[in-house]
């Protein structure tokens, strides 16, 4: 597959969904798909490093992944457990920053614990970022980050009229991050699920009917060919952004 390395994205958003549907269609158990999942993440920081992706940000665990069953969460909590004790090595390896955003204090303690020591030991690394989103809400994300700058004003560190996009996108959890170039989302589902709301304002969407152990490196790669294809505008006409090049 022949791709263009002056258009790669910078950042790319995975939405990884359909591991329960793809175990049920092969008569497995749930808690199959999500191991098969996992076995994932590891092609993907690969093609992207190869290709010069910087950011990758992975939909790993919602805010309302809470209200699954409790042996289903359980499960995902002692998958992300031994993760995080088998990998970490791995990730130093490829040279791969491990990064979360979301309400890591929502987790275990053991399991914060050892996402504190998984940055740590992954920060002076240069290659790809793995921002995976745990406990994650934007709704919930862009709530906080108003309450912060409410604070500040009422501190009077700021003021309301100064108050910009800036001011709000630095209160988020990825402040200092730039936004998406690229939202990929498996299993066909149409739908953002609440995930980096304000940051995909204006990223290319690619849905692909693969469940997302089958989501591949040749299926990450057909996504970039096509967010090559597109003609980003960010709200201006063709002809505006033409004489603009």
């Amino acid at each position: 597959m022949t791709l263009d390395p002056t258009n790669i994205p910078k950042h790319v958003a995975l939405i990884m969904d359909g591991n329960g549907r793809w175990a049920k269609e092969r008569g497995l158990p749930r808690i199959r798909g999500h191991e098969v999942g996992v076995e994932r993440l590891e092609d993907i920081m690969h093609a992207a490093g190869d290709i010069g992706v910087k950011i990758l940000t992975f939909y790993a665990f919602s805010k309302e992944n809470w209200k699954r069953p409790e042996a289903e969460v359980t499960f995902l909590m002692n998958l992300l457990s031994a993760y995080l004790d088998k990998k970490v090595a791995d990730l130093n390896k490829n040279n791969v920053v491990f990064n979360t955003i979301g309400r890591i204090e929502d987790l275990p303690e053991m399991i914060q614990k050892k996402i504190a020591k998984a940055k740590k030991e992954t920060a002076q690394n240069t290659g790809v970022i793995a921002n995976y989103a745990f406990s994650y809400s934007s709704r919930l994300e862009i709530t906080r980050a108003c309450q912060e700058i409410a604070r500040k004003a009422l501190k009077g560190e700021i003021k309301p009229e100064d108050i910009t996009e800036e001011t709000v996108q630095n209160h988020l959890d990825t402040a200092g991050m730039p936004d998406p170039d690229l939202l990929i989302r498996t299993s066909g589902e149409l739908r953002i699920s609440n995930f980096l709301l304000w940051q995909i304002s204006y990223s290319e969407l690619y849905v692909t009917e693969k469940y997302w152990p089958d989501f591949t490196r040749e299926e990450f790669l057909k996504g970039i060919q096509e967010y090559q294809k597109r003609e980003r505008r960010f709200g201006l006409t063709e002809a505006v952004e033409r004489r603009k090049s």
